[in-house]
């Protein structure tokens, strides 16, 4: 058996999950990001000093067989009560199951028992901490759904991206998040926003570190297209420098979708200064790193993102070969 190890944090990791659910002789960990300060999630965080549960709760949800139905129930938000609206049902199980038990960790494994989850999901610290990024011009932003900004709004590129703790003087990983990336067959970063889903995982102290000390093949989901405000101009080269910094190793191969959306939705996103990521047969990536491609769109809805269905049967040629 296999053992996969994902590295993320939002919708991208939702969509990589959702496939892996389904791949037979896998044992899959998956390491998610605790930054996020938006919505619902940002609001349990202020209130009641929890850590944030959205992303962690997508991935609850992704690896359950009864994914659909847990959606249309956990992701529902109360309207009546004055305190309760604009909370979701799932956040607010999860943030009363890790009170109750109380701790985090132990709240997620419960609600991954009752949702039957496949895997096993592991916040990459249970330090409380507040993402902060540095701009070109030396502009500060505090906070993951600042930082990630409403696309069109005009601001430098950001510089670096680091993280200020709550409550003490260094941010710690998850000491299992160590032991699952030691037994990794396969570690799969991506596809997600570079500095608030994925980076964040990887400034906490001590993954770099078992990152580097793991015999594990790398393997990153480029992105589909760039984010105004945060990739900007960027090419698949900058994504897998970047990343290749923060590893500490190479990336030994790179997934990479082949197909662009419909000329109507790509001119949508155009005007959002969003860009589709090319690896041409000039590429110098092709030389450098092993490039596995393929149809991996999904545009349903509107919205450009990786089909799970298909980027699982890439990533299962990939291991079994």
């Amino acid at each position: 058996m296999q053992k996969i190890v994902t590295i993320g944090g939002g919708s991208g990791q939702f969509a990589l999950l959702s496939g892996l659910r389904d791949v037979e002789d896998i044992d899959i960990s998956a390491i998610v990001s605790m930054v996020d300060s938006g919505g619902s999630t940002g609001r349990l965080r202020d209130e009641l000093g929890t850590l944030p549960p959205g992303d962690i709760l997508k991935c609850i949800l992704a690896l359950s067989p009864y994914q659909d139905a847990a959606r249309n129930i956990l992701q529902k938000r109360f309207e009546k009560d004055r305190r309760l609206k604009g909370h979701n049902a799932g956040n607010m199980l999860l943030t009363t199951l890790s009170r109750y038990t109380g701790s985090f960790p132990a709240g997620v494994q419960a609600l991954a028992e009752i949702l039957d989850t496949k895997g096993t999901i592991l916040p990459v610290t249970i330090d409380k901490a507040t993402l902060v990024a540095e701009l070109t011009d030396g502009t500060r932003i505090y906070g993951e759904s600042a930082i990630d900004v409403p696309r069109g709004q005009q601001r430098n590129k950001i510089k670096n991206v680091f993280m200020v703790p709550h409550h003490s003087e260094t941010i710690s990983v998850f000491p299992p998040v160590i032991d699952a990336i030691s037994d990794a067959d396969y570690i799969i970063i991506g596809p997600g926003d570079l500095f608030t889903s994925i980076i964040p995982n990887l400034i906490v102290s001590g993954l770099k570190e078992a990152i580097m000390n793991s015999s594990a093949t790398l393997l990153y989901v480029l992105n589909i297209m760039t984010k105004y405000g945060e990739t900007h101009q960027f090419a698949a080269k900058d994504f897998v420098t970047v990343l290749e910094e923060h590893t500490g190793s190479e990336i030994n191969s790179i997934i990479y979708n082949t197909q662009k959306p419909d000329h109507e939705l790509y001119a949508q996103y155009i005007k959002q200064k969003a860009e589709f990521i090319e690896i041409d047969m000039n590429n110098e990536l092709r030389n450098t790193h092993r490039i596995f491609e393929s149809d991996l769109l999904e545009a349903s809805g509107g919205i450009i993102r990786h089909n799970s269905k298909k980027l699982a049967v890439l990533i299962q040629e990939i291991i079994t070969h």
